[in-house]
């Protein structure tokens, strides 16, 4: 960290704008390599999520057990007829994790590896006389400082104001809205009314399972969902239609699962990216990443572990930037993430496309999850990204394993 002789404001080598785990990552990685890095990041905002992460998340950014709420062992996927699928994870489990935390250590991470953190709120880009970028921001008294550097990553969200003023023709991807509420969540299992039909013996909630409802009355377009968190619960929906509540739904899920009554701690709402940007950087001294080149995968909607494969990717290509004095070399992160991710994500999105596309489909959908070899197969790309590597294909073959279910040709 330096002074600029003609700015007297610091100068740092990159700041990066946004600390959750893409920025928080990217600032990481590159305060490692020696690079100085200043992490920009307002207080006080945790972004709605699940809070699902794989175990390849964890051992490839070297995540703590400590960070664990919750180990899940299955999931539950709900028809709107009211009728469920467990998939059992097998061997293994999915962590979840409390993004408030979660983030936060991944913070001072960056910090601990020599990132200098600067809490305060970004306000716009500008350029000094050397038509270096100049990063002013405001901060927890409002007032207004301004940050001199050599590259900018842009880490702060789906409807990113850094993509907006430095990337020409952006052109912001669909999102879908989400809103949950964390919950304190119950003691023991709630168990189903003897009334309630098949799953009578089922537990509404079991703190080892993540339950999905692909219901049109609590989404209309995506889904629901009700993710342990040890001592609390996270009770979410989503949605990209305008006029539909996604607070009545919540409180619609929560009185059917039985948790109307349980203590509410918080509720967060934010836009989810549903495809990633077609392009990330301006060729000279700004990249994105994460929710900010819109890396959420469609249909399910994970985006932790794709947004720190984003982070890390735009870390390299900056830090490759910066050593060539080559701003080209930022398309770089873009193309290393849509090779190793693009075309998962182009299955996903046709999956969404037809399986959400109303609740006849949805029932199928869930019956399909029944097939013990679709199970393998998710459960393999989602938990150790396999078939990301090795089998991308497999998704398609996961999405016409039965075919005649889209057709309503088999038996729901």
């Amino acid at each position: 960290m330096t002074k600029h002789p003609m700015d007297n404001d610091l100068v740092f080598d990159v700041v990066v704008i946004g600390g959750g785990p893409a920025g928080a990552t990217a600032a990481n990685d590159l305060a490692r390599r020696g690079v100085s890095v200043a992490l920009m990041d307002r207080e006080g905002r945790v972004k709605p999520c699940g809070g699902a992460i794989p175990p390849q998340l964890i051992h490839e950014f070297e995540i703590p057990g400590s960070l664990l709420c919750a180990q899940i062992r299955s999931a539950r996927m709900i028809a709107p007829s009211g009728k469920s699928v467990d998939m059992p994870v097998g061997s293994g489990f999915v962590g979840m994790v409390n993004r408030e935390t979660f983030d936060e250590f991944l913070r001072q991470r960056a910090t601990h590896s020599g990132a200098k953190r600067i809490k305060g709120t970004f306000v716009e880009l500008q350029r000094n006389a050397n038509q270096r970028p100049a990063v002013v921001y405001k901060d927890s008294d409002g007032k207004i400082h301004r940050v001199i550097t050599r590259m900018v990553v842009g880490a702060d969200g789906a409807r990113s104001k850094v993509a907006k003023q430095a990337i020409p023709n952006c052109k912001q991807p669909p999102s879908v809205f989400a809103y949950h509420e964390i919950i304190k969540a119950p003691e023991r299992e709630l168990q189903m009314e003897s009334n309630q039909g098949a799953d009578a013996n089922s537990a509404y909630y079991d703190a080892h399972r993540c339950d999905v409802y692909y219901q049109g009355k609590l989404s209309p377009d995506f889904y629901a969902w009700v993710f342990p968190h040890g001592e609390t619960a996270s009770i979410g929906v989503g949605s990209a239609k305008k006029g539909f509540s996604l607070r009545t739904a919540v409180s619609s899920l929560r009185a059917g699962a039985g948790m109307a009554d349980f203590e509410t701690v918080r509720t967060e709402g934010a836009p989810i990216p549903m495809r990633p940007m077609k392009r990330w950087d301006n060729g000279k001294d700004v990249l994105v990443v994460g929710d900010a080149a819109g890396v959420v995968a469609p249909a399910s909607g994970e985006g932790i572990y794709y947004a720190m494969a984003c982070g890390r990717m735009g870390a390299e290509s900056v830090f490759n930037a910066l050593r060539s004095s080559n701003g080209a070399e930022l398309a770089q992160a873009r193309k290393s993430f849509m090779k190793q991710h693009g075309r998962v994500f182009w299955v996903l999105g046709i999956m969404q496309y037809f399986w959400y596309g109303g609740d006849r489909r949805r029932e199928r959908f869930v019956k399909i999850c029944e097939d013990k070899d679709v199970q393998r197969l998710t459960w393999e790309s989602y938990m150790y990204k396999k078939l990301v590597r090795k089998e991308p294909l497999a998704h398609v073959r996961v999405f016409f394993k039965d075919l005649s279910h889209l057709l309503g040709l088999a038996k729901t």
